[in-house]
């Protein structure tokens, strides 16, 4: 298999599909790996870490495509790399479909494979490898939180932890997911007063189980969550509908009657957002003020550590990239379901059910693409 790896070209996006590592063991593989120039250099991996694990060294990422046909990248494509793809690629990184019309139809017109990182399933359910980098923005949810509560950015002026004599800052988390435990930890690691919502009763226990007393769970209800927000100095929205759009539960009428000088972290923007008042931002400009709130709504939190985030990705994308090239992606599908789950966009028909809802398309059941 020939395989290409693009430098990312969003705004402010420093990881990279696959590390020197990753390289060396598809080379070993058989495989050939054509990497764009400088593709890792901002986090510490030169070409010539590439060209040692077996890469060849592309100039650019019209190069890449035109040499591979397994892509494999983190973000989604920008409009000049979905105009780069073709029938024959396969695409193999974070899509994000439901709330991206012109991504969609995009991806769509080029009758490309496209296969999403975040809905391919293991075999309890889970979302594997959405999950290190929910991991990575619950945690920096906290973080960013923190700083935008700073009074020199627009927020309250609170200290998270507070201090003795002083009361800690309240932070609700609106979903107990991966993204909502990374951020439930973290905050209560910086001494902030936690109230977490959800409605898996099952989540709610095992919190309470690790957490006991020093967390308030929540079920979450119109009625709670509106009081909870309310309430707060800092909210975390990390609501998943895997696939699809996210849910607008936190209304504008909540957002309104927030402290003035609290802070929004829309951890679910990706999908759309989880607030009426969301609307994605960048690492250049990543807040803006509504009603006084301020919001935090970066598309691609996990950038600002892509070392990190790079690192942790690659643990557990390299096996599915290996099966992909080892047997094709056609074969690599039909012999793990969990990958098949992965598939959106295939020869000009959406195979995603939530994508399909959302965008317009017709729905296309993926295993009738793959035939038997």
């Amino acid at each position: 298999m020939k395989i290409g790896v693009p430098r990312e070209i969003k705004n402010h996006e420093y990881r990279v599909g696959m590390t020197p590592a990753a390289v060396h063991e598809l080379c070993g593989h058989g495989h050939d790996v054509f990497v764009q120039s400088q593709a890792g250099a901002a986090i510490g991996f030169a070409d010539e870490d590439y060209r040692h694990a077996g890469a060849q060294i592309l100039p650019d990422a019209r190069s890449v495509f035109r040499e591979a046909k397994l892509i494999v990248k983190v973000k989604e494509p920008q409009r000049e790399e979905r105009a780069l793809l073709s029938r024959e690629h396969t695409l193999f990184t974070y899509l994000h479909l439901a709330p991206d019309q012109a991504q969609t139809n995009d991806l769509v017109a080029s009758g490309a494979t496209c296969i999403a990182y975040e809905t391919v399933t293991d075999s309890h359910g889970r979302l594997p490898l959405l999950a290190p980098m929910s991991e990575v923005a619950g945690r920096m949810s906290i973080q960013a939180g923190a700083h935008c509560l700073e009074k020199s950015v627009g927020g309250r002026g609170v200290l998270l932890g507070g201090v003795p004599g002083v009361s800690p800052a309240q932070v609700t988390v609106v979903g107990g997911g991966v993204v909502g435990q990374n951020a439930v930890a973290m905050a209560i690691g910086m001494g902030a007063q936690v109230t977490v919502l959800d409605r898996n009763m099952d989540v709610l226990r095992n919190l309470d189980h690790l957490y006991g007393n020093r967390i308030t769970t929540l079920f979450s209800t119109v009625h709670t969550l509106d009081q909870a927000i309310v309430a707060s100095d800092l909210v975390v929205g990390s609501v998943l509908i895997p696939g699809a759009s996210a849910p607008k539960l936190i209304t504008r009428d909540m957002i309104r009657r927030m402290p003035e000088g609290s802070v929004l972290v829309d951890v679910a923007i990706d999908q759309g957002g989880c607030a009426e008042t969301s609307k994605p931002t960048t690492h250049d400009e990543p807040t803006y003020i509504i009603d006084g709130v301020v919001h935090y709504c970066v598309a691609n939190m996990p950038g600002a550590v892509a070392r990190t985030s790079t690192l942790a990705l690659n643990n557990v994308t390299l096996p599915f990239v290996a099966a992909l090239a080892n047997k094709g992606p056609v074969r690599a599908m039909k012999d793990d379901p969990h990958l098949m789950a992965g598939l959106n966009v295939s020869g000009g028909k959406v195979t995603y059910r939530e994508v399909a809802e959302a965008t317009g398309h017709p729905y296309t059941d993926p295993e009738s693409l793959l035939g038997s």
